[in-house]
């Protein structure tokens, strides 16, 4: 049998191992993303809650609206919008996820197995980990950065509906085509510093939490790759993953969701810094955590499904385990 038959003969995930795993993850991903989407939404509409910048600039003049909590928030969505709005933005964050997971894991598992190499124990160390998780994380989330601005404006729209204001998209390949005439190319990356900065951060919680906790459960317990451990990994991940990120998300989510200028120049935030520094300023520090509870209520049962369906899919499809 020549070379080329023999290549002709292996399985995919032998023939092209990167692609696989970028589309295993992809759908693993895209299963996470629409059971735990609901949680996404209340978070968003927290995290502009308040917003000392809009009252300033008197865009809230005339509203009274009054502070919800995660139970408030998620209630008042399905009763003004109803259950489905409970979905609102997920076409968006299901192809962000495509792209940002698929990213994200071929990227660190390439840099832990080819560039900063592992132990022959299968232990990583932490710090390489660490470089690993937030390089890959960075990487993936500039890549899908466009899909999560479409995601944020969408999930706001309800919102826009319920105080009188005209709506801006009417899905979303209208909200691709309204920004990317209203700021060009660039527009399509409003916010893309602070979400690039979140990524890496949330990141640095999941996969390098994830990576180090399975493998430091493998090594030091009678525990065996299997559900179990995955598991523990995960729930360890996602709450790590939230604490680190949710100050990040916040900022992103005001930059992506706040008002622009002909030119696709934000009128409220001039960076991620100035935003951050307006936040802390008009609200005070605890505000950089709003939606912090459905942020994690989120990344953990988000992160137990991505894990556990990843994990199985690898297994399913003759990979081997991450």
């Amino acid at each position: 049998m020549s070379p080329a038959e023999e290549e002709k003969s292996l399985p995919l995930p032998e023939r092209w191992p990167r692609a696989s795993k970028f589309a295993l993850s992809a759908c693993a991903a895209a299963v996470a993303e629409l059971v735990t989407f609901p949680l996404d939404l209340t978070k968003t509409r927290l995290q502009v809650q308040g917003e000392a910048a809009v009252h300033r600039n008197g865009a809230a003049a005339g509203q009274a609206v009054p502070y919800r909590g995660m139970l408030g928030t998620a209630a008042g969505i399905l009763r003004e919008e109803g259950l489905g709005k409970l979905w609102q933005g997920a076409t968006p964050a299901v192809y962000r996820h495509i792209v940002y997971s698929g990213v994200r894991m071929v990227v660190y598992e390439h840099l832990r197995d080819s560039v900063l190499g592992r132990s022959e124990d299968g232990s990583f160390p932490f710090w390489k980990a660490v470089v690993g998780g937030m390089s890959a994380g960075a990487i993936g989330q500039f890549f899908a950065s466009p899909t999560d601005l479409v995601k944020v404006q969408m999930q706001m729209e309800g919102k826009r509906k319920l105080e009188g204001k005209p709506l801006r998209f009417r899905g979303v390949h209208h909200a691709f085509m309204k920004i990317l005439s209203e700021g060009g190319i660039r527009g399509l990356w409003a916010g893309w510093v602070p979400n690039v900065q979140r990524a890496a951060l949330v990141n640095m919680g999941d996969l390098t939490t994830y990576d180090s906790v399975k493998h430091l459960l493998l090594l030091n317990t009678p525990l065996v790759d299997n559900s179990v451990t995955h598991s523990a990994a995960s729930c360890c991940s996602g709450l790590v993953a939230a604490v680190l990120g949710t100050p990040a998300d916040v900022v992103k989510t005001r930059i992506m969701n706040q008002p622009r200028d002909t030119q696709g120049r934000g009128l409220l935030y001039k960076s991620s810094m100035d935003c951050l520094i307006q936040t802390v300023q008009g609200e005070g520090f605890m505000s950089l955590y709003k939606g912090f509870i459905p942020t994690w209520m989120r990344m953990a049962p988000w992160s137990l499904v991505f894990w556990l369906t990843y994990e199985q899919i690898r297994r399913i499809c003759g990979v081997s385990s991450f």
